[in-house]
This record gives structure tokens, C-alpha cells and sequence, in this order.
């Protein structure tokens, strides 16, 4: 078989544990849950009384539907498609079918579906396996790569570097520093990432109960609805059109596109290190580095990563954009659209995997790291500086300048500058300690 995207193809492996949130078979699996959990709440409501509660026994099997839903039942729903042309009425139809072989529920399979419209069910569906993806994948898979980055980055909080900014050396820093900034800057976002939680709307074809009212006018629908969304693990919507407004999709898109960008400024940042000769690359029995030149080792993982989180960021951009338009009460243009949530969120964990792998792979070159400090003594120009405004010396900052900018100078250039310093013989000595 062909496959259209490298995500089923080239890196199927590295995808693998998304399919169970994010495939065909498990948004309708997400559909049929919806359908049975609705189907036995209406049971349960005591207003209703044309479909009596369903007993321990019924339940166990409604249950089971869900629970022995395989790519064989998914296939079921996908022939009865083909000839409805609609998703969730191939769902409802399924269900009606496996329904009435229950004993005692033929007569009440008309209440499945009750009322409701596609994307009463379709929304609750997407929100029950976002929430379920971000806790048991997305949420771990990103609290293990910063804990990897903390325990390196306090492994080398004593190990100074020199700095770049604007690409020129400046004034030393240390790797452990330096890695922190991205620990705590990601460990911002997965708080967030914690505390987020997709909405439920459940109000039928315009967000009024109106087809249920007609039924039952004198039941609490939006109660019922509110109740039956929050047992699904939703946050219940009061107002809305036909469709959930999708204010939370565009919400979780813009946290996880906040995460991909730092992520981006990670691997950049590492890949510049490498390049520098700051980090060294374990080098692998067997790779390749160039398929001409023998003796290269690529960062190949940090660019992987980056390329990766590009595309994810432009589905999640663009979700976060156009998800929350609708024309009036409805229009279908964010159906095909959701389809591609799973793709987002694929490229997403395929960086992370080619991040970990990166990272394991990488130490500190402590030579180099040193030459390069070395190298640029000018960069103590800042301490002394500060040093000299502290005693009072007048000029402190152009007496610097004047001295480095723009010159090659030696750290005995340096200690000749600060032995004419008419400051006290304790802070030139600590000076000199610093060079």
C-alpha cells in the first residue's frame, strides 16, 4: 500500500500511539461513546417516560459495544456510509442495529440520536480524545523532554560559555543557564497544557433544545445536557449555533504552536552549538553523515525537529485562525478541517522524538568551550566596567570602549590596563581573577 503522508509511511513507528485518538476508527469509536453514554442518560431521566431506565444487565452491554469496537465494527460503519454519505448517520444507524439485539431495547433504539444534530456528537467526540491525547501523550512526551533538559542544564550550570549576541561575543554565560532558559520557558506552557479543557455544546440543530422541547417540553434539557457533557470530561457551552463555536480548539492550537515555537528556538540554538563545536555528537556504528563526504556528522536531529514543528505550527496556526468562524448558525468548512487535528499534533510528537534522540546523543566539548573564551578576553570588558563605576571612576564605560571595541586585544593587554587603574590592590586582584 501506498501511503500519501510520510506520518503513515516513513515515520508510522514514531506516530504509532496518536492512531488511538486521532484515526477514523477512533473518532467514530469517540462518536459511538457519545451516542451510548446519551442513549442511557435519556434512559435514567425520569421525565421520559416512554423509555424506562435500562437495567445493570443492558447497560453491561451497551457498554460492551464500545468496548469491543474493533477495525472490523469500524468497517461496518464505513459500508454503511457509502451508502448514507454521512459519517454520523452510518454511526446512529450502526448503533440502532446492534442496539435491538439487546433484549428488551429494540423498542427504544429511535433514542439513539435523540434530537441531536452531527456535531452534537461530533464536537463531544473530538473533545473526549484531545483531552484524552494531551493527558496520556502530548502532556508526558513533553514533561520527559524537560525533565531531561533540567538534569542536564543543572549537570552544567558551572560550565561558562561564551555568549553571542547580535552574533558578536559577549559577556560569558554558562551552558546550564543557558539550557534552563528553554526548561522554564516550556515548563510555562505545559502548565497551561495542564490546566486546558475542550467544551461540549449539546443544544441541537441551532443550540435551542428545540427538536427536544417538542418532545418533552416540560424536561430540563439544558441541565441534562450540561450534566452529560461534564461526565464526558467536557466544560458545557451555554450559548451556542448548531456548532460548538471551537474557541477551544483554536486555544489548545495556539498553547501547542506557543510550545512548537520555543521548541523551534531550541533546536536552532543547539544546532548552532554543534556548529560552534560547544556540544560534540556521539558518533553512531554504522550512519551515514553525507552520502560523499565521509567524515561528517549532521545535526540531523535538531533539523529534523525543526522542520517537523514548522509543519505542525502551520496546521495549529491555521486551526487557531479558522476554526472559530462559522457563517451564521453553520457552515461546513470546519469539518474537513478537524480531520487534519491528528496531523498537527503528529508532526508535534515526531520533533519530540527526534529531540530526545538529539539530545541523548550530545556532550560538552569542555575544549572547546574553553578556547573560545580564550579566544575573546574583550568579553570581560562589562565586569571591569562595573567595577570601575562602583569606585567611582569617572569615564568608566569609554575608558572600556576605547580599550576593546572593535580590537583584537589579549587578556595581557587586560592586566596592564588594570594594573593602571588607580583603584585599591584588593579589587584589582579580583579583577584580574576574573580575566
Amino acid at each position: 500500500m501506498q501511503e500519501l503522508s510520510p506520518l503513515d509511511g516513513r515515520y508510522k513507528t514514531q506516530t504509532e500511539s496518536l492512531r488511538l485518538f486521532f484515526s477514523e476508527e477512533a473518532l467514530n469509536r469517540a462518536r459511538i461513546t457519545v451516542e451510548i453514554g446519551y442513549f442511557i442518560a435519556l434512559s435514567e431521566e425520569k421525565g421520559i417516560r416512554e423509555f424506562p431506565a435500562v437495567t445493570r444487565k443492558q447497560e453491561a452491554a451497551l457498554l460492551q459495544i464500545i468496548e469491543r469496537f474493533t477495525d472490523v465494527e469500524a468497517a461496518k460503519i464505513k459500508l454503511i456510509e457509502k451508502k448514507t454519505n454521512h459519517d454520523v448517520k452510518a454511526v446512529e444507524y450502526y448503533l440502532k442495529e446492534k442496539i435491538a439485539r439487546i433484549p428488551g431495547l429494540k423498542k427504544y433504539t429511535e433514542f439513539i440520536h435523540f434530537g441531536l444534530t452531527s456535531e452534537d456528537v461530533n464536537n463531544l467526540s473530538y473533545g473526549i480524545i484531545i483531552n484524552e491525547a494531551v493527558r496520556t501523550i502530548i502532556l508526558p512526551t513533553l514533561k520527559s523532554l524537560s525533565r531531561d533538559l533540567a538534569s542536564s542544564g543543572r549537570r552544567a550550570m558551572k560550565v561558562k560559555m561564551l555568549s553571542l549576541t547580535h552574533g558578536q561575543p559577549a559577556t560569558p554565560t554558562t551552558v546550564g543557564k543557558e539550557t534552563m532558559v528553554f526548561v522554564e520557558r516550556l515548563d510555562r506552557q505545559i502548565e497551561q497544557l495542564k490546566r486546558f479543557k475542550m467544551q461540549g455544546k449539546f443544544g441541537g440543530a441551532v443550540g435551542t433544545y428545540s427538536a427536544h422541547r417538542a418532545a418533552y417540553p416540560d424536561l430540563k434539557w439544558e441541565a441534562l445536557g450540561a450534566k452529560f457533557m461534564r461526565s464526558l470530561g467536557l466544560t458545557p457551552l451555554t450559548y451556542t449555533t448548531q456548532i460548538n463555536p471551537h474557541d477551544d480548539l483554536a486555544e489548545v492550537s495556539h498553547i501547542m504552536s506557543r510550545i512548537n515555537t520555543i521548541l523551534i528556538d531550541l533546536s536552532r540554538d543547539v544546532w548552532f552549538y554543534i556548529s560552534r563545536g560547544v556540544f560534540k555528537q556521539r558518533v553512531i556504528a554504522g550512519e551515514v553523515g553525507s552520502s560523499t563526504m565521509p567524515h561528517k556528522v549532521n545535526p540531523i536531529d535538531f533539523e529534523n525537529a525543526e522542520g517537523n514543528l514548522g509543519l505542525s505550527n502551520a496546521l495549529f496556526n491555521h486551526f487557531a485562525e479558522k476554526l472559530p468562524i462559522s457563517r451564521l448558525q453553520r457552515d461546513l468548512s470546519d469539518s474537513t478541517v478537524q480531520r487534519n487535528l491528528g496531523v498537527a499534533f503528529g508532526y508535534h510528537t515526531l520533533a519530540l522524538a527526534s529531540l530526545k534522540k538529539g539530545f541523548s546523543k550530545l556532550s560538552i566539548d569542555q575544549s572547546v568551550v574553553k578556547k573560545e573564551l580564550d579566544a575573546h578576553p574583550e568579553v570581560a570588558a562589562e565586569a571591569i566596567q562595573m567595577v570601575l563605576r562602583k569606585n567611582g571612576v569617572e569615564g568608566a564605560y569609554e575608558k572600556l570602549k576605547a580599550l576593546t571595541r572593535g580590537s583584537k586585544i589579549t587578556k595581557q593587554d587586560l592586566i596592564t590596563f588594570v594594573d593602571s587603574l588607580k583603584i585599591s590592590p584588593a579589587e584589582r586582584k579580583r579583577l584580574k581573577a576574573l580575566l
